[in-house]
């Protein structure tokens, strides 16, 4: 399993890296997946809205796209994060700007693991997940 964050945006740290990582084993042992390889990449706004425009035709702001590359039972994707949506965001939900990011990574790695979010039912449902893990997440010293 391998899990691996990116980042093109000067002065991004990651404090949550070896958490997330954890996280994301746990989750997918709860979740009863795979992973081969996740790539996190943290991007900004341009960029990521380049690749929205671009990929799916989409020509507005957003936190995350998720690309998903699965074969069979291995899980292998993309997540690419927009910090300045997560920043945003974070403001927004009156939330640290960690815990948002975490929020964002689980959002995309669920979307690896099958979980859709179009429908209300099904925005729920992910909601419930993304608390569920951060929960996990938080536990961790």
């Amino acid at each position: 399993m391998s899990i691996v964050f990116y980042s093109n945006v000067t002065g991004f740290r990651n404090k949550l890296k070896n958490k997330l990582i954890k996280c994301i084993s746990i989750l997918s042992i709860i979740e009863e997946k795979n992973i081969d390889n996740i790539y996190v990449n943290v991007v900004n706004d341009a960029s990521l809205l380049k690749m929205n425009t671009k990929y799916l035709n989409h020509n507005y702001l957003t936190d995350i796209i998720t690309f998903d590359y699965s074969e069979k039972t291995k899980i292998s994707g993309e997540l690419f994060i927009s910090i300045d949506r997560v920043k945003d965001n974070a403001n927004a939900f009156e939330t640290k700007s960690e815990n948002e990011f975490a929020r964002v990574v689980i959002h995309g790695v669920l979307h690896l693991f099958g979980y859709k979010d179009k429908t209300k039912r099904e925005k729920h449902q992910m909601r419930k997940k993304e608390d569920y893990y951060l929960s996990i997440l938080n536990s961790f010293t």
